[in-house]
């Protein structure tokens, strides 16, 4: 029996390569043949987390439109239809809720990975790029999808967020008008969010994803080291053509992802199940009560994963010079590779220096998350002012401790405790 069910496997193989030849090529160079770092550590389940938590949000999003209605007359009636009405609405809802905060998290980590690794340097400044254009997508998505439901927060904070394009000079006002589509936040504004977050944004995030992950796979991993494996002896067990230091992606690391993507998914499970608006991070609770242009909440304030560049914006008293530091703190992060002139890539093998500055860095990133989510005292914001100097500060002066911290030197091979 065994016998027969091989035979019509590999039958069926056939088949399938007979009409299509150009698949195995490709699955062997990204997955059997694809040879990373044998030295992976739990920094390097993000990415993957990062995919598992996308396609959650296409196919919970893909449920969500069947009874989703983007008018502004029923749009918030339709979400309370899903979550009453539906059968298992509430769930669908929820996994996509609480999916959007997941993505951020996992999207953070993943980007920190990439700093404290040095996984920018060269030859990776395209992977980089790639994946700051996937961060600022996500950071648009996630915007349109945080309007959709038009309750308070989503109603208000749209207003807050769109009317900063009105600081921008000569074409403020017909900027902010040409995005409502309207004079005001309302049925036209929720039309084209919905159309850009359904069907325009997610078609590009996937294109970056597949392009981040073809430019990856050119170049190959970084690792915890900061070694190019590719560069060092070659031959090992599978092939005399793959590097030493490197194993096949399958199965080696597809099966210690599934362990890890399983570990993920019994904790977003309890989140989704006990918790699912985290205290209102997750979900406002002003977002479930329905839109009123006539009431103002006590508190505007975005979804968490914004609050860090809220508390800039904020911070600064003018309007303008407010949009441009907010703004500038999201595109800084793409000259990384530039700024970054140390000559070693891996924070194992540089001074204290780099490692303290690192340290304050998420420090201040994280309380300016924090001071976001808070009413803004006289206190709050001058606090905000200082960690806003000092996330500055570091990317600016980069190229200056960089240089001047000292370094470890580098070993030539993946080192065999590791």
């Amino acid at each position: 029996m065994s016998n027969i069910l091989v035979r019509a496997a590999c039958g069926a193989v056939d088949w399938f390569n007979e009409r299509a030849p150009g698949f195995m090529p490709f699955y062997r160079k990204h997955m059997s043949e694809y040879y990373a770092p044998k030295n992976f550590n739990i920094w390097y389940i993000f990415g993957i987390l990062a995919s598992v938590v996308l396609v959650n949000q296409i196919v919970t999003g893909i449920w969500l439109t069947m009874n989703y209605k983007p008018s502004a007359a029923e749009a918030f009636a339709s979400v309370e239809y899903i979550m009453r009405d539906v059968d298992w609405g509430w769930l669908i809802r929820y996994m996509h809720s609480t999916g959007a905060s997941m993505f951020f998290i996992v999207v953070y980590l993943h980007m920190f990975r990439g700093l404290i690794y040095g996984s920018y340097q060269k030859p990776r400044e395209l992977v980089w790029v790639l994946g700051m254009l996937i961060y600022l997508t996500l950071m648009a998505e996630a915007f349109f999808g945080y309007v959709l439901p038009w309750g308070q927060m989503s109603y208000w904070g749209a207003q807050v967020i769109i009317n900063l394009f009105g600081a921008v000079p000569v074409v403020g006002p017909e900027l902010t008008e040409w995005i409502r589509g309207d004079y005001l936040v309302s049925d036209a504004t929720l039309n084209r969010f919905f159309a850009l977050h359904v069907v325009a944004l997610p078609l590009v995030i996937l294109l970056l994803v597949a392009l981040h992950l073809f430019a990856l796979h050119e170049v190959g991993s970084n690792n915890p080291e900061g070694i190019e494996i590719k560069k060092g002896p070659k031959g090992n067990r599978w092939s005399d053509k793959a590097p030493a230091d490197g194993v096949p992606f399958h199965p080696y690391y597809t099966v210690k992802d599934l362990f890890f993507v399983s570990c993920f998914l019994v904790i977003c499970a309890f989140v989704l199940f006990f918790e699912p608006t985290f205290g209102g991070l997750f979900l406002e609770y002003d977002n479930f009560i329905e839109a009123n242009p006539m009431v103002t909440p006590e508190h505007i304030k975005p979804v968490w994963y914004f609050t860090p560049f809220y508390a800039m914006l904020r911070a600064i008293p003018d309007k303008l010079f407010g949009v441009m530091t907010m703004g500038g703190a999201v595109m800084i992060l793409f000259l990384l590779p530039w700024l970054d002139k140390s000559p070693v890539k891996s924070i194992r093998y540089r001074g204290w220096l780099t490692k303290i500055l690192i340290a304050i860095f998420v420090v201040a990133f994280v309380s300016l998350g924090w001071l976001g989510l808070q009413s803004g005292s006289t206190t709050q914001t001058w606090v905000a002012r200082v960690f806003t100097f000092y996330y500055f500060a570091f990317f600016i002066t980069m190229p200056i401790w960089t240089r001047i911290d000292s370094t470890k030197p580098v070993p030539q091979r993946v080192p065999e405790h590791d």
